[in-house]
């Protein structure tokens, strides 16, 4: 039986997450630290990450980065930079899977001995990895 993973919570480790939103680009998650009690924990440092959506031949591809800033003027007035880096990075992760996919080998199926669909040795059956 496998083992569970450990679900409990560091209370010392508590965000609360704000949606800001233009409603026309994109969006910002704010995540406030806060205390066990719910009030904000000055002590830490409040994130930032954007999210926008990459059209694609296959529809649309959720975007998530991080936007480096410390008040939510700065967020917005970074927004567009990040999320040029975001769209860059997830083109640059689709250009490697395809080059993968173009890349990879196709391996006849291991097996029997005998010859299968149209005389092909392992049965003639094309795996991909």
């Amino acid at each position: 039986m496998a083992e569970r993973p450990d679900a409990k919570m560091e209370p010392a480790e508590l965000y609360r997450e704000e949606v800001i939103t233009d409603r026309k680009v994109g969006l910002i998650r704010m995540m406030v630290p806060i205390r066990i009690d719910g009030s904000v924990d000055p002590s830490r440092q409040t994130l930032f990450t954007g999210e926008a959506q990459m059209l694609t031949s296959m529809g649309a591809l959720p975007i998530s980065f991080d936007i480096e800033a410390d008040t939510l003027a700065e967020a917005v007035a970074g927004y567009g930079s990040a999320a040029n880096l975001g769209f860059e990075r997830a083109v640059r992760e689709l250009q490697d899977m395809r080059r993968q996919q173009s890349s990879s080998l196709v391996l006849p199926q291991q097996g029997g001995a005998g010859f299968g669909a149209a005389g092909i040795p392992g049965g003639g059956k094309i795996q991909l990895p």
